[in-house]
């Protein structure tokens, strides 16, 4: 069998396809799963992940019909999404490693704030600190304030 021409760019596409297929069920599956074991409490991670795999998922199966159907058309926008895809992963890319550390902790120290206390209260258990970099000093005079304290106190 020799691998040329459309035949073998359309199975190694379908395979492709398939693959991008399941990652978009594992994303669907795995936020579903963290929301129903309690694992992940906010909404808005939960939603997020479940639209970027419901997005991989569409762009799967145009990808897979496409390619099936030898439709050109479909191809053709399949490849211009992908395109935009990679530009737009790219950029995000550039500007994670362009932050510098002062930059991080502004970002972070500014979401900190912005957060609800309940995901705050989460964080604070799950990492067995009190505040945003452990500072203590606050939480030592009354413990009320963080409840990670409260296990360390009992």
């Amino acid at each position: 069998m020799v691998c040329g021409g459309f035949a073998c760019s359309k199975n190694a596409l379908c395979a492709l396809n398939v693959v991008y297929m399941l990652v978009g069920l594992l994303l669907i599956g795995v936020a579903a799963w963290g929301k129903g074991l309690g694992l992940v409490s906010s909404i808005h991670i939960i939603g997020g992940v479940i639209a970027v795999g419901v997005f991989l998922l569409l762009i799967a199966v145009a990808g897979l019909v496409g390619a099936v159907n030898h439709h050109q058309v479909l191809l053709f926008f399949y490849m211009i999404i992908l395109g935009l895809v990679f530009i737009f992963q790219f950029g995000i890319s550039c500007s994670c490693l362009a932050i510098n550390r002062s930059k991080q902790t502004d970002v972070i120290n500014a979401s900190w704030w912005v957060m609800s206390n309940k995901t705050r209260d989460e964080l604070e258990r799950s990492f067995d600190c009190c505040g945003l970099f452990n500072l203590t000093t606050l939480y030592q005079q009354d413990y009320a304030f963080c409840t990670a304290c409260w296990d360390r106190a009992a």
